[in-house]
């Protein structure tokens, strides 16, 4: 199974494509997808087509993309959702299936607790996978695509729910 894992955001998403075929998931691709300052829309634009690109060039299986947590700030939150949504719609126009799962959930299975930062999901991503660029957005997205790659044999993950 190929998964794609994207970690959105509107300024820096981060994808990573991982490949598991009944032994240890090896890493295909990772990296991210940067947005230059201006319109909101403009930079939507660039991660629909940087995944769409990333979709045509990496044919996943399924794409796993992180939730939105709770932010503070509540413009955060939106222009998060804004990111979300364009990549859940670059899967849906390729005919990906979709897996959504919560920060807390890819952190605990990836480090045994779900409260771990941005650097102990890349270290112990780079322990399992190899060396990986130091792109944190990237190491979050391949931590996504990996707990996809977890969980999949559950229920939840087949209907698309999880």
């Amino acid at each position: 199974m190929r998964v794609l894992g994207i970690d959105p955001g509107s300024t820096c998403t981060g994808y990573g494509v991982l490949e598991e075929d009944g032994g240890d998931p090896r890493m295909i691709a990772s990296g991210v997808i940067r947005t230059p300052r201006g319109p909101l829309s403009s930079r939507l634009n660039k991660i629909f087509e940087g995944l769409e690109e990333i979709i045509s060039a990496h044919r996943p299986d399924a794409v796993a993309v992180e939730e939105v947590f709770h932010a503070r700030n509540p413009k955060s939150a939106l222009v998060l959702g804004h990111a979300r949504g364009v990549a859940l719609l670059a899967a849906g126009r390729a005919g990906v299936s979709v897996h959504e799962y919560p920060a807390r959930k890819v952190k605990q299975t990836v480090t045994g607790h779900g409260n771990a930062d941005k650097r102990q999901v890349h270290s112990i991503l780079e322990a399992q996978l190899g060396e990986l660029p130091d792109q944190l957005d990237a190491s979050d997205a391949l931590a996504v695509a990996l707990c996809h790659l977890r969980w999949s044999d559950s229920p939840l993950a087949r209907d698309g729910s999880s």
